[in-house]
C-alpha cells in the first residue's frame, strides 16, 4: 500500500435512469447493482469499492430520487437523501438526453444543505451530438455552484477514467477500509436476490411494474457434488403477475432462473443450482413488516 494511501466515501445521486448502477459496476469492474431500462430499479443503497494502490473509494449507489407514491418509495428517497451527510463527495449524475425537471430541481434544493463539494457528472453522452452538451452545461451553472462538470459515458467508458482520477485526487489521507479483493459490503444474499429480480425486471418489460421482491430462503452448500443450492421466492402484489412471471407452462420462471444462475455462478465462482418460486403478498410495498423483511426498513430514517 502507498505510503500516502488515500480513501473516502462518494454518493452517486440523480433522477432514476440516469445510469447510476452503471457507472459504478464499471468502475468497480464487476455487476453489483443491477441495471434495467425500467426507472426506480435500485432499491438500497449499494456500496461499492474501488481500489488501487494509491487509493480506496467506496461509492454508495442510491435509488433514483421520485415522488414517493408508497411507503417503498419513501424509503428510497429517504435513503438517497440520508447518504449526502455521510460522504466525502458527492456526484449529481444527470442524463444527457433529458432536459432539466422538475426532479432535477428537487435534489439540486437538497444540495443547498450540503457542504460537501457536489459535481456534476453528464452521463449517456455517447446518445448526443457534443453541440448538445454545451448548452446543457451553461444551463445546469446557473442552478448551482458545481465544482466541476464532467461529461462521460459510463455504458461506453469515455472520461470515466478522467473522473475517476479526480475523485482520487480529492479525497484525504486514509486507510483501506476494506480488503483489496472485496467489491461490496452487502452480503451475497442481498447480490443474489438484486440479480434474480434484475432478470425479472429485463424479460418481463412492461408486464411487471416494480411490485416484485425476491426473497432468498436458503443458500445451502453441499460437498457431495460441489455446488451450491439457491432457494428463493419472486413475491408480486397481484396473481395475475405471478402468472406473468410463471408463465405459459413455466417458460418465464425458467428462463429467469437460468439467467439468474449465470450472474450468480460468476459471482460465488462456484456452480449453483437455483430453486425459484412465486407467490403473492397483496399490497407489499405499503406493510412496514414486510417491507423490513425484504430489506427496506424506514425505522432508520
Amino acid at each position: 500500500m502507498s505510503a500516502s494511501f488515500k480513501s473516502g466515501f462518494i454518493s452517486i445521486i440523480g433522477r432514476p435512469n440516469v445510469g447510476k448502477s452503471t457507472f459504478m459496476n464499471r468502475v468497480i469492474g464487476e455487476k453489483i447493482a443491477i441495471m434495467s431500462d425500467k426507472a426506480q430499479t435500485t432499491r438500497n443503497k449499494i456500496q461499492g469499492v474501488y481500489t488501487s494502490e494509491e487509493a480506496q473509494l467506496v461509492f454508495l449507489d442510491t435509488p433514483g430520487i421520485h415522488k414517493p407514491k408508497h411507503k417503498l418509495g419513501n424509503f428510497m428517497v429517504n435513503t438517497a437523501e440520508q447518504t449526502l451527510n455521510e460522504v466525502d463527495l458527492v456526484l449529481f449524475m444527470i442524463n444527457a438526453k433529458e432536459g432539466f425537471g422538475r426532479g432535477d430541481e428537487f435534489i439540486i434544493n437538497m444540495l443547498q444543505k450540503v457542504k460537501q463539494p457536489v459535481y456534476l457528472i453528464i452521463n449517456k453522452i455517447d446518445q448526443v451530438h457534443p453541440d448538445e452538451l454545451l448548452p446543457i452545461i451553461e444551463e445546469y451553472r446557473t442552478k448551482y455552484e458545481f465544482e466541476e462538470i464532467i461529461p462521460i459515458s459510463a455504458l461506453e467508458g469515455n472520461n470515466v477514467d478522467h473522473l475517476l482520477n479526480t475523485m482520487v485526487s480529492l479525497m484525504p489521507e486514509g486507510p483501506q477500509y476494506y480488503p483489496e479483493d472485496q467489491i461490496t459490503d452487502h452480503p451475497e444474499r442481498f447480490v443474489i436476490g438484486e440479480l434474480i429480480r434484475e432478470k425479472a425486471l429485463h424479460l418481463t418489460h412492461e408486464e411487471i411494474p416494480h411490485s416484485i421482491a425476491v426473497a432468498i430462503d436458503s443458500i445451502d452448500e453441499r460437498e457431495e457434488n460441489d455446488k451450491v443450492y439457491v432457494q428463493a421466492t419472486i413475491v408480486t402484489e397481484r396473481p395475475s403477475q405471478k402468472g406473468i412471471i410463471i408463465g405459459k407452462q413455466g417458460k418465464m420462471l425458467k428462463e429467469i432462473g437460468q439467467r439468474a444462475r449465470e450472474d450468480i455462478e460468476a459471482l460465488l465462482g462456484t456452480k449453483i443450482y437455483l430453486d425459484l418460486w412465486v407467490k403473492v403478498q397483496k399490497d407489499w410495498r405499503n406493510r412496514p413488516s414486510q417491507l423490513q423483511d425484504f430489506g427496506y426498513d424506514e425505522s432508520e430514517y
